[in-house]
């Protein structure tokens, strides 16, 4: 799947049509010499994650001048009541875990309504380090490490309440693409859970007791689990760097000065106001393969440094790139099909926020759980993953092998319980 036509028949990956002579652009990326490549700006980059965007929610307070508590990344809090659901724009946590439920047979509205009171209550007990209401592991509660919990929705919850008429248009399976091998057991799903923490013992519980619950409504359709760094390990604001050594975040959008591009506008019917879309791709990653590209390859399969992920245009990882800048040779600096070129746009719309983890199930089991947030799939990540599916360098060493979409409603206020206004409204 490089930026040469790759299709869903399996067509030849390393060139022109199957059967066509030639060196392959693998082949001539693995020797890595003059192949030139692109630089990652400041637009949406689809295999790229979040950067740091400040200072964790709330952290207890310490005397200036005085070292920090031991425990106080444990002891740090999000909170989970306000207009917007937590674990959207939260400065992405060390951990996640990604669980889609499939809606047992017979769940209507009302079952809805008391699922929703009781995720509700749990959540909030849990992200503020209390166990919930019927926890048999009340003590694993008491770290709770900026836990936050964020649900979502499919269409099936929409039909089983009898509110099919109130689903976001773009609330559907994204269309195939020729580089998809999708798997159903990564893909689909009627409910998400997304619970990340600081820490991942303080995951694990959240899941447990939030899935415990749902037994009556809702049986797990896939769970995949997450990584970044961990608090202290990294300086603040350092980029997360992804699987195959990449900087990956450097150009995304800050959802404090955009909030426009994450969270959706009252349109009329009023539910989703302050609520979200979410894409859940599961992109796995040849890194055997990826082994076998030397350095300079590698950057220009990106466009940027691995050394400190400036642009192959300039010196700092900030810096805008020079999409014109040619080469000695005359040939641009940047490819016609390098992954940051190709992911680019010059419509400031089709952007959108990038919170991916890391995963890695095993030997050649690796790669990115790849998580965007976005007030219009249709309008936003739409455009960008075409283009990628028809041209894209990486595509020869990452695969995407889950998908699927969800309605993220707005977060709940004092005494309401989440996607209350769609299920009363």
């Amino acid at each position: 799947m490089t930026g040469a036509s790759t299709t869903s028949d399996g067509a030849a990956k390393d060139g022109g049509p199957a059967g066509t002579p030639g060196p392959s652009r693998r082949g001539f990326l693995r020797g890595g010499a003059t192949f030139l490549g692109g630089a990652l700006g400041g637009t949406a980059v689809t295999l790229s994650g979040t950067a740091a965007l400040g200072a964790p929610e709330h952290t207890p307070e310490h005397t200036p001048g005085r070292a920090p508590a031991a425990d106080q990344a444990g002891r740090a809090t999000v909170a989970f009541r306000g207009p917007r659901q937590p674990g959207v724009d939260t400065t992405p946590q060390g951990f996640a875990t990604f669980l889609a439920l499939d809606l047992a047979g017979g769940t209507d509205r009302e079952a809805l309504v008391r699922l929703m009171r009781i995720w509700t209550d749990d959540a909030e007990r849990l992200m503020s380090g209390r166990p919930g209401l019927t926890d048999t592991e009340p003590e694993l509660a008491a770290v709770p490490a900026r836990l936050t919990v964020t649900v979502g929705y499919g269409s099936a919850v929409f039909t089983a309440a009898a509110l099919a008429h109130r689903a976001p248009s773009w609330l559907r399976p994204l269309p195939s693409f020729g580089v998809d091998r999708l798997e159903e057991n990564w893909s689909g799903g009627d409910l998400l859970l997304q619970v990340c923490a600081d820490d991942p013992v303080t995951v694990s519980h959240a899941v447990r007791v939030l899935v415990r619950q749902a037994r009556t409504f809702a049986r797990p359709r896939w769970l995949q689990r997450g990584f970044r760094h961990s608090p202290g390990t990294v300086p603040p604001g350092t980029t997360w760097r992804n699987p195959m050594g990449q900087v990956d975040g450097t150009g995304n959008i800050d959802p404090t000065a955009e909030p426009h591009l994450v969270w959706h506008e009252d349109d009329g019917s009023g539910w989703l106001a302050g609520g979200t879309s979410v894409v859940v791709r599961r992109i796995a990653m040849d890194l055997d393969g990826w082994d076998e590209v030397d350095r300079t390859g590698r950057e220009n399969t990106i466009g940027r440094r691995l050394s400190d992920g400036a642009p192959l245009t300039g010196s700092d990882e900030h810096d805008e790139p020079d999409l014109e800048a040619t080469g000695p040779n005359g040939f641009g600096v940047i490819d016609a099909a390098a992954h940051v070129r190709r992911s680019r746009t010059d419509d400031p719309g089709q952007r959108f926020l990038r919170r991916p983890y890391g995963y890695d199930d095993g030997p050649g089991d690796s790669g990115l759980v790849f998580v965007t947030y976005q007030a219009d799939v249709d309008r936003q990540f739409l455009p960008v993953q075409r283009r990628l599916d028809e041209l894209d360098l990486l595509n020869e060493w990452t695969t995407p092998i889950g998908s699927a979409v969800f309605a993220v409603p707005p977060g709940a206020g004092p005494d309401e319980y989440l996607g209350q206004a769609l299920l009363e409204g």
